[in-house]
């Protein structure tokens, strides 16, 4: 959507960057949070209002981006397997990640 003239944010967080919009609902790493708080993303690197795009170096001073948390969410299923030949040994493990679903209520510049 470059060029676009909606407001939108791309902020930082877990070690990932995320391209927001007001309104939309993302997947971040898990936070330990109710539901129905709120979180504030303090580290966002780039805000782009009315086709301004106005990067940060590293991060806009004074942006801020508020998350209302909707919930909990489970990734799907991951499987490991280990292995040693000739020696009958196989393991079979899985593993499901945990991650936190929010909205973004605002985009502050």
């Amino acid at each position: 959507m470059a060029g676009s003239d909606h407001l939108y944010a791309i902020v930082a967080d877990g070690g990932r960057q995320y391209r927001v919009m007001e309104g939309q609902e993302i997947e971040i790493d898990f936070r330990h949070v109710p539901t129905g708080s709120e979180i504030v993303f303090d580290e966002v690197l780039a805000v782009s209002e009315a086709g301004k795009l106005t990067l940060g170096k590293p991060t806009v001073k004074g942006a801020k981006v508020k998350a209302e948390v909707l919930g909990l969410i489970q990734g799907e299923k991951l499987f490991v397997q280990k292995f040693r030949r000739r020696k009958n040994y196989r393991r079979r493990t899985g593993h499901r990640s945990v991650g936190t679903k929010v909205r973004i209520a605002s985009i502050s510049a």
